[in-house]
């Protein structure tokens, strides 16, 4: 496909009548959702949206998401999803750097909106969206013609977490867009039967892309506000998902989630992981709770954003499960739309024996061009046409990457290396710890101390000691968490990554 549009045009005239969205009691066919999008685009057209001009949301998940994406498309301008968790100050800052014209809001989030419109410099349009839809009236008796896209016109603009420093705004074009969609449809083989549960949050890549890619396949989109481990356990179970993709944080609460059980989630085929790294012990709880595949997803918002799946080639599908779930674990091998490199401080790759350690690189045609108005950072995130992720991992002889740390949370003490996943890893095996986090804290003997921040299991008691002994029983000495603390929750960004940067700064 050539274009956004042509996707929402391809689901409409193949599978009208086949239900596309169910969003609490609106059940919605592709027929509908074509006429709705059709009289969308024609009201934002009188409201001077075009092309080229930026149209921000400040929403939950739901219909209205699904049909702002494509409506933007078919009048050329660009999405600029919003965080709903940012302070106002924050989402001030995105919208002066991103200039929208118009600013959906849901009824919800209105003080939010006015309140960092009066801290902003821009003053965009609202557009209010309630419990009952759009509180507009965008009634069209006709259909809409689509304003013509080039596949390197600029459709979407996402602004990263900030999980460090100020959010920079990421460029996708149509054809990031697009190759990732057509990708991720051939990779996880999506098809009309499919039903995904949109319960991580819209604004994020993490899921955003399946509004493409589901509507590609004719599958039908199921919405969840906003996750909460129980109501997405009944979701699947009244409506019959069959996959969705979950970061671990959200995967964590449905395994300690009492109202969960495998019998609940008996419509699923496969249950994806991505948004953060993940530990084996969590991966084999998942596995046990859903009884279906289990697929690791890496990515990044600046790769639309896949850039591996866990996905088994077919001769590893011939070992035995112990081995498979080695694979199963890791990071995963190339996603289909990109070429992947793990390269040394030397500039060399590194060699595939899954023990060294380099930096990954990716090219290809989900990639993007790079930040919005930023020209030295988007020069400094490229070696050539290779993108610079800042993660570094192995990759083993099979091809498969496993990810040891962001280089940015790599803690050096003492002269030794420490990359912080690994300690996660070992403090997830304890059964009194739902959550963990380590980071550096400065220290003027020893440089950095490897620290963490743990979450107990609702009902236990976190003994730092005992921890301290379970990790020197798994890791060697300096790698053990010298500093502790026990939080009732840490921080994280709206799509559910923890912020160490945060953590650091206590």
């Amino acid at each position: 496909m050539d274009s956004l549009w042509a996707v929402l045009v391809g689901a409409r005239e193949a599978a009208g009548d086949q239900l596309a969205v169910v969003d609490g009691e609106c059940r919605c066919d592709y027929a509908s959702l074509g006429s709705q999008v059709d009289a969308l685009a024609r009201g934002f057209a009188e409201r001077g949206l075009g092309p080229g001009d930026r149209v921000a949301c400040l929403l939950p998940n739901g219909l209205e998401i699904l049909e702002l994406t494509f409506a933007a498309a078919g009048l050329g301008a660009v999405l600029v999803p919003l965080n709903t968790r940012l302070a106002p100050r924050e989402l001030a800052a995105i919208l002066d750097d991103c200039d929208p014209r118009l600013l959906v809001v849901h009824e919800t989030l209105l003080g939010m909106a006015d309140a960092a419109t009066r801290s902003a410099a821009v003053t965009p349009e609202f557009v209010l969206v309630g419990d009952g839809g759009w509180q507009v009236d965008f009634q069209d008796p006709g259909d809409f013609e689509a304003h013509p896209v080039e596949l390197d016109d600029l459709v979407h603009l996402y602004y990263t977490s900030g999980t460090t420093g100020r959010s920079k705004g990421v460029q996708l074009s149509a054809r990031n867009v697009l190759r990732h969609a057509e990708a991720a449809a051939r990779e996880l083989e999506l098809g009309p039967d499919d039903r995904w549960g949109h319960f991580a949050p819209m604004f994020h890549l993490a899921d955003a892309w399946a509004t493409i890619a589901v509507t590609m396949a004719r599958g039908r989109h199921v919405m969840l506000p906003s996750f909460e481990s129980g109501a997405a356990c009944d979701l699947i179970e009244r409506e019959g998902v069959t996959l969705t993709n979950l970061v671990p944080t959200m995967l964590n609460f449905m395994v300690h989630d009492a109202r969960t059980s495998r019998e609940r989630l008996a419509s699923m085929r496969r249950v994806l992981s991505g948004g953060a790294p993940i530990a084996p012990e969590l991966v084999r709880r998942v596995m046990e709770l859903f009884g279906c595949e289990y697929v690791q997803t890496y990515g990044l918002t600046e790769t639309s954003p896949y850039l591996t799946l866990s996905l088994l080639q077919p001769h590893l599908e011939q070992l035995p499960e112990a081995e498979q779930f080695v694979y199963r674990a890791k990071t995963g091998r190339a996603f289909a739309a990109v070429e992947l490199r793990v390269v040394g401080t030397d500039g060399q790759h590194v060699a595939r024996n899954g023990v060294a350690i380099g930096e990954i690189h990716a090219r290809g045609e989900t990639v993007t061009r790079g930040y919005w108005k930023r020209p030295a950072e988007t020069a400094a995130a490229f070696d050539g046409e290779w993108f610079k992720t800042g993660d570094l991992a192995t990759i083993d002889a099979e091809g498969y990457l496993e990810i040891v740390d962001r280089a940015k949370d790599v803690i050096l003490t003492g002269g030794e290396t420490v990359y912080s996943t690994e300690v996660e890893y070992a403090l997830a095996e304890h059964p009194a710890v739902l959550e963990v986090a380590v980071f550096s804290t400065p220290d003027e003997c020893w440089g950095e101390l490897v620290s963490a921040a743990v979450v107990p299991v609702t009902g236990a008691t976190i003994d730092t000691g005992a921890l301290g002994v379970h990790c020197r029983e798994r890791l060697a000495a300096y790698k053990c968490p010298r500093v502790w603390r026990v939080m009732d929750a840490l921080p994280k960004t709206g799509s559910g990554k923890i912020q160490k940067a945060a953590l650091r700064e206590r």
